[in-house]
Order: structure tokens, then sequence, then C-alpha cells
């Protein structure tokens, strides 16, 4: 099987994750504003492990490997991680969408209805977590790629929750809410496989994409979930649920790469 082909796949079985996890609101169960808040805190410590073990430690060893100079692997790590944040960024300001608590953001939405402003909120955040993923398989290191996987697919578990439970608050349908949720992780397999792809076809692009995507995930986690965690006073089981987060990516990491 093709490089290209498992990295699609491993990023689509992390995208679908996002509906497993909105499985419950399809019976009627719905979690509390503090559990979620701790499940999204997981979340993010799984992607802030993630961006260090998985991305920016071994981009930074390929370009050593690559320039064979300190200092030069250490300037594209950097500009990597800037390049990446620049991009959500970027994206955050250009497309308009709107958060769950936190309100409207971006340029104006014109005729586009509340619904679809969520979806391209979701929509940026899981988009880099699917690049993380492609290019995590892209320079062939498959035990890397399917650490990254596994940790991306175990955190969009709760977020796919939350979304679900967040969309059934403003009064969507069981159904509905569902279906939003699993679509919102279907984008993760199309930037798996531009990572995938990107990186396979110029192996010189594989520090700057892994470090990339770090920097777009560490983006995400300080402007959006990390706030959205503690705007409901309940920063302690968030950060709880943070440190349980990037402890167990560590131990992913470490033991399947």
């Amino acid at each position: 099987m093709s490089i290209v082909l498992i990295g699609l796949l491993a990023s689509l079985g992390a995208g679908l994750m996002t509906g497993v996890g909105a499985l419950p609101v399809l019976f009627g169960r719905t979690i509390t504003r503090k559990w979620s808040d701790m499940l999204l805190g997981f979340a993010a410590g799984v992607m802030i492990s993630a961006s260090f073990f998985s991305l920016i430690l071994p981009g930074l060893d390929i370009a050593k490997a690559e320039t064979g100079s300190v200092w030069a692997a250490a300037a594209i790590a950097a500009g990597g991680i800037v390049l990446g944040a620049l991009a959500v960024f970027a994206m955050n300001e250009a497309l308009p969408h709107e958060h769950f608590i936190a309100g409207p953001e971006g340029a104006d939405p014109g005729a586009l209805s509340r619904i679809w402003l969520f979806v391209i909120a979701i929509t940026i955040h899981n988009f880099p977590e699917g690049m993380a993923v492609g290019v995590g398989f892209g320079g062939g290191d498959v035990a890397n790629g399917m650490s990254l996987a596994t940790g991306i697919g175990l955190q969009n578990a709760p977020e796919g929750l939350a979304v679900a439970v967040a969309l059934r608050g403003l009064g969507y349908a069981k159904g509905r809410s569902f279906l939003i949720a699993l679509m919102t992780g279907l984008v993760e397999p199309v930037g798996g496989l531009i990572g995938v792809v990107a990186v396979t076809m110029a192996e010189a692009l594989l520090p700057w994409g892994l470090t990339f995507a770090a920097g777009a995930m560490l983006y995400i986690i300080s402007h959006e979930i990390i706030p959205e965690t503690h705007r409901g006073g309940h920063q302690h089981r968030a950060t709880t649920g943070l440190i349980v987060g990037l402890v167990l990516m560590m131990f992913l990491d470490v033991t399947l790469g």
C-alpha cells in the first residue's frame, strides 16, 4: 500500500472519530459544561504533546540531517511554526465563522446561515489536524504517522461530542447535530491528502511541513481551545484534562513511535 493511501486512510480514521464522539447525542445523552471543558482540555493536551513530540522534534532532527547545521535546523523549525500560525490567523480573518460561546469572527458572513458559520469555525480547527497526520506519514515514517493519527483521533472524540451537545443546546435535532459533527471531521482527510502528497513529492518540504502543522495547531490551542475551556469558570478541570491528554499523547508517541 502506498504511503499516500496510508496517510489518507489514517487521516480519514482520525476525522471519523469526531462522529464517534458525537454518537451519544443520538441517544439523548448530554454532558455538563464542566465535563465538556475538561474533555476539551484533554484535546488541547493531546494537541500540545503531538505538536512537540510528533512534529517539532522530528522536524528539527530531519532539518539537521538535511542541512548539517543546528542553527539552520532551528531556523527552519521557527519559520515553519510561524508560517503555520500565520496561516490559521489568516483563515480566521478571511473566513466568516462563529464560535458557540465567543460569537462571530472573521469577514462579513453575508447571507450564510448560522449553522454554516459554526461548520466553518470547526473546519478551521480540523484541517491543520488532518494535515499534521498526512505530513507525519509523508516522510515514510509510518510509526510517527500512526502515533499522530491515534492522538488526533483521541482528541477528536471529545471535540465531536462538545460540538454535537452545543448544537443540541441551540435547538438542532439529534440527527442533524450528529451529522454536522461528523461532517466537520471529514475535512481532515482533505488536509491529510494535501500534507502527505506535498512532502512525498518534495522531501525537502518535510521539516517545513511538520513544523508548519505544529504552528497551526498551537495557534488553535492558544487562540480558541484553552480560552473556551476557561470561560465557564472550570479552569481546574480543564487544566487537569490538558495534563492527562499531554501525558497520554507523550506515552503514545514514545511507545508507538
